[in-house]
C-alpha cells in the first residue's frame, strides 16, 4: 500500500485521471459503447511518439544539438539557444518532450559554468517556450493532436491560425530573455560540453536510423489522417521488437493510461443529460475562458477533451487550451514534468520553484491572454 500510494504522490496527474474516471462512471453508468466512443486514433498515436521519442533519447539523437553548445560563450546566446530550442524542437517531438530533452541539459550546463542562480527563470522560460512553441503544429501537443483529428481542418489551415500567437510569443520571450540579464548582456560563462554530450555508439547506427524512419513515418500518419493509422501502429511495434525490445519497458504509459481515463471521464460526463445540458449552454461562446479555467483543475489536455463535445468555436477551444499552461503548475501536464525533472536534482528547492514558475509565467500570461482572446474571432472552421 506504501509503495502505491507513493507512485500515485509521484503520478499527480495519473491520480486525478483515475479517480475522475471512477467517479464519472458512478455519474453515468457504463456502457459497452463507451469503449467504442473512445478515441483510440489519439490513443494509439500517443503511444507511437512515446515509444519512438524514448528511443531518441536512449540512443542520444541530439548529440549534435548539445555539442552546438560550444559555439556560445555568453550566458544571453545560450540562453536563447536552450529556450529556443525548446520552443523549435516542440513543434515537432510534443512539449513534454522536449523539456524532457533541455532541462537537464541546461541544469547540467549552467552547474557546470556555475551559473546555478539562473537555472530556475530560464528553465521557467523553457517550460513557457514548449507550450507556446508547441501549439504551432497539430502534433506539437496532445490537446493539439486530439482537436487535430477531431476538426477536420487540413494541417496548413492549423498552422496558419496557429502562427500569430506563436511567433509573437517566440519575439516575447527574447524580450525575458533580454530583461533577465538586463544588468550584464555580456555575461559570460565556460563549459566543457564533452562532458555532457555523450556518445555515439557505431553498433546502434540502425536504430538511430530506423527511429528517425519511424518519426518521420508518424508525422506522415497524422498529417494525412490515413485511416491505416493501425498499421502504423503495428509498424512500429513490429520494428521496436526488432531494434530494441526492452525500449517498451521505459515507455511512458502513465500518460497513455492518463489519457485513457480522461477520455471516459469525457464520455461519460458528455452522456450524462443533466451535465450535458449545463455545459452545452455554458460553454458555447466562452470556450477560451472555460478551457482556461477548467486547465486548473484538471490540466489543459483533459480540460480540452471534456469541453470540445460542447464547443462551437473552435479556436477559443485551442487557443485557451494553450493559453492555460501558463496559469499554474497543474495547468499543463508539461509543467509538472519540468517540476518533476527540477526537483530530482533540487529536492529542498521545490517552493521555490512554484514561486519563480508562477512569477515568470504570470508576467508572460498578462501580456497574451488578451490577444488570445481577440484572435478567437477568426474562426478555424
Amino acid at each position: 500500500m506504501k509503495k502505491v500510494l507513493a507512485f500515485l504522490k509521484k503520478e499527480p496527474m495519473l491520480t486525478v485521471s483515475v479517480l475522475a474516471a471512477v467517479i464519472s462512471l458512478f455519474i453515468t453508468p457504463p456502457k459497452l459503447s463507451l469503449f467504442r466512443e473512445l478515441d483510440w486514433h489519439t490513443l494509439g498515436t500517443l503511444f507511437m511518439m512515446l515509444s519512438v521519442l524514448e528511443g531518441f533519447k536512449q540512443e542520444n539523437i541530439f548529440r549534435p544539438v548539445i555539442r552546438f553548445t560550444t559555439h556560445f560563450g555568453g550566458m544571453v546566446t545560450l540562453s536563447l539557444f536552450l529556450i529556443f530550442g525548446v520552443f523549435f524542437s516542440s513543434m515537432f517531438v510534443t512539449n513534454d518532450v522536449s523539456l524532457i530533452i533541455f532541462v537537464p541539459l541546461t541544469i547540467l550546463l549552467f552547474r557546470a559554468g556555475g551559473k546555478e542562480h539562473y537555472i530556475l527563470p530560464v528553465i521557467s522560460m523553457e517550460n513557457i517556450a514548449a507550450i507556446r512553441g508547441s501549439l504551432l503544429m497539430p502534433f506539437g501537443s496532445p490537446q493539439n493532436l486530439f482537436l487535430f483529428q477531431q476538426s477536420g481542418v487540413s494541417a496548413g489551415r492549423f498552422i496558419l491560425h496557429m502562427s500569430p500567437l506563436c511567433a509573437g510569443s517566440g519575439i516575447l520571450l527574447i524580450l525575458f530573455v533580454l530583461f533577465l540579464y538586463r544588468k550584464n548582456l555580456k555575461e559570460k560563462i565556460e563549459i566543457n560540453t564533452e562532458q555532457v554530450a555523450g556518445e555515439w555508439d557505431p553498433k546502434y547506427k540502425s536504430r538511430r536510423i530506423g527511429y528517425f524512419l519511424l518519426f518521420v513515418m508518424i508525422i506522415l500518419t497524422i498529417v494525412s489522417r490515413t485511416e491505416l493509422w493501425p498499421y502504423a501502429i503495428l509498424v512500429v511495434i513490429l520494428t521496436i521488437l526488432i531494434l530494441n525490445r526492452k525500449l517498451f519497458g521505459q515507455v511512458d504509459y502513465v500518460l497513455i493510461v492518463t489519457f485513457f481515463c480522461f477520455f471516459v471521464f469525457s464520455s461519460s460526463i458528455a452522456g450524462n443529460p443533466m451535465i450535458s445540458e449545463f455545459l452545452k449552454k455554458s460553454v458555447a461562446g466562452n470556450e477560451y475562458w472555460w478551457a482556461i479555467a477548467l486547465s486548473q483543475l484538471i490540466s489543459n489536455v483533459p480540460a480540452t477533451i471534456v469541453l470540445y463535445p460542447f464547443t462551437e468555436n473552435f479556436a477559443g477551444l485551442i487557443y485557451g487550451a494553450d493559453t492555460a499552461g501558463l496559469c499554474s503548475l497543474i495547468g499543463s501536464l508539461a509543467s509538472v514534468i519540468n517540476y518533476r525533472i527540477y526537483v530530482r536534482e533540487y529536492p529542498e528547492n521545490g517552493k521555490k520553484f512554484v514561486k519563480v514558475f508562477t512569477l515568470v509565467s504570470w508576467a508572460f500570461f498578462v501580456i497574451v491572454v488578451l490577444p488570445g482572446y481577440l484572435l478567437c474571432r477568426w474562426r478555424f472552421l
